[in-house]
């Protein structure tokens, strides 16, 4: 299926828009806090990798907070703000001549000046030299570099070091939750990037969809997802690896990684869950599919699926600013116990069940997470450093421990929304042993279940002032799904709410 789709042509005026806005939220910080409006924001993009000990460079991808404010492609950049001045700063890795015969022309720094929209450009080794000619202020500069913790992987950020820099003051504590505060609502720049992504990954699913048939291999329809969103939608990088996974594979949450890299053979019968999606100008799409794969949904498939498209939509139509995320998940949750509860999987009072987190069993996993230059993009818990932003708390229940933030929702935000019901062993035998949860679960109905694995709704929501906009375009109802399954032409259609 060819796509009507075309890669749109990027502005840096998203970049020094961004830049312009950390600005001003760096100097209203500063303001509040009595200390003087001088120094410099400064990052240090990323590097490119060789594999191990051999000489094979992995595909570059920028860092995101440099990519964030810079919009650099390319490995081995600087980059820096006159906080006084919003003047803008690139500084460039001096190049060897033998880069030209292997690699191509070598840029001039006016290049670098006028693409990406800086004020100045200069060499990478000229940093200090550069920013103290610049500096108006007097002692020491002072540096603000970015480090703080990314609470979905628990790694820090990397604070830029060059040759130098023990001639500058340092503040390690400030740029990092007022950077991230800013990526956590996007601009009308970077929506329309995301749209895109979502737009072509939505196409690509259907793609997946039309040509899924029994016999097939899971990678197979990873890679006509690829070829898809790579030959008509130019996106040579993924938002994250593809979840391929079929039958009692739907049951593992991250399946798809080097020890189950999507090579199951696509029997009749089982259900296809396909979490894929694509990444254009660094900001991505996060989707998840969930249908049969011989197109036609059982009894038992429509059960699992309808609880969790129910949980999907009830969210979506509740989602506004001020919302808080983790009603949000407990309302998914619920949802999904009384559809389990009607089809006789599960016995007894549903609050008696969520008081006891039996949801946690069937969506151990948190309902969803910011998106943007990151899947999972940062901001979800927030805490230090910033007197504006609420002090957050990670949740300890099970189920609500695993949420990327508790938040309240804000107009700007993109925000997953991606519910789900599994059948997980490693979840169910110990429910099935424990006094608490046991009298919940009507064991001979769940055995039926024993190697159904999962179903796993995923859209990506934009929150805006009248409630939210679902940017995800894919067949969501089982009619829908099983019509273009078999063949029927599905007309892109949005969700307003």
């Amino acid at each position: 299926m060819a796509s009507s789709l075309r890669p749109p042509k990027v502005s840096m005026e998203l970049h020094v828009k961004n830049r312009e806005k950390l600005i001003a939220s760096l100097r209203q910080h500063l303001s509040d806090s009595s200390n003087p409006l001088h120094g410099f924001v400064l990052l240090q993009g990323g590097e490119e990798q060789t594999r191990y000990d051999t000489d094979h460079l992995d595909l570059f991808r920028q860092e995101s907070y440099f990519a964030y404010l810079f919009g650099v492609k390319e490995p081995g950049f600087y980059g820096a703000i006159d906080v006084a001045t919003g003047d803008s700063f690139l500084f460039a890795p001096r190049l060897p001549s033998e880069y030209a015969v292997w690699l191509g022309e070598i840029k001039q720094l006016s290049y670098f000046k006028e693409h990406y929209m800086v004020s100045t450009t200069s060499f990478s080794d000229e940093i200090g030299s550069v920013l103290q000619q610049h500096y108006q202020g007097a002692g020491k500069p002072l540096l603000f570099l970015l480090h703080g913790l990314n609470t979905d992987s628990n790694n820090f950020s990397k604070p830029a070091e060059f040759q130098g820099i023990d001639k500058f003051d340092k503040d390690l504590a400030t740029l990092h939750p007022i950077l991230t505060e800013c990526r956590v609502i996007k601009s009308k720049l970077e929506i329309e990037l995301i749209q895109y992504a979502n737009d072509i990954s939505s196409e690509a699913h259907i793609e997946v969809m039309r040509k899924t048939k029994v016999g097939m291999k899971e990678y197979q329809l990873e890679s006509i997802f690829l070829h898809h969103t790579y030959m008509y939608g130019g996106c040579r990088h993924c938002s994250y690896t593809c979840i391929c996974a079929t039958g009692e594979n739907s049951a593992v949450l991250h399946y798809g990684h080097a020890a189950a890299p999507n090579d199951k053979t696509l029997e009749d019968g089982d259900m296809a869950l396909f979490d894929m999606g694509a990444e254009y100008h660094f900001y991505g799409s996060d989707i998840t599919c969930s249908f049969p794969i011989n197109g036609k949904f059982t009894s038992d498939q429509s059960l699992i699926y309808n609880a969790v498209l129910d949980a999907h939509n009830a969210v979506i139509s509740s989602m506004k600013p001020g919302v808080n995320w983790v009603d949000m998940h407990i309302l998914a949750e619920k949802i999904i116990l009384e559809s389990l509860k009607r089809g006789n999987i599960l016995l007894g009072d549903v609050e008696d069940m969520m008081a006891a987190r039996l949801g946690a069993v069937f969506m151990p996993h948190g309902l969803g997470h910011f998106l943007g230059l990151d899947t999972h993009d940062p901001g979800g818990y927030l805490k230090e450093h910033c007197s504006d932003l609420q002090s957050l708390e990670r949740r300890k229940e099970p189920g609500l421990k695993s949420l990327r933030t508790t938040r309240d929702l804000r107009e700007g935000m993109v925000i997953t929304v991606e519910p789900g019901c599994y059948f997980i062993d490693a979840l169910l035998l110990p429910a099935m042993n424990s006094p608490k949860t046991s009298k919940f679960l009507n064991q001979e109905v769940i055995n039926r279940y024993k190697d159904f694995g999962g179903v796993r709704i995923e859209s990506d929501v934009l929150v805006t002032a009248a409630g939210c906009y679902n940017m995800t375009k894919c067949p969501r109802e089982i009619g829908e799904i099983e019509g273009v399954m078999a063949g029927a032409p599905w007309p892109a259609k949005n969700i307003s709410c």
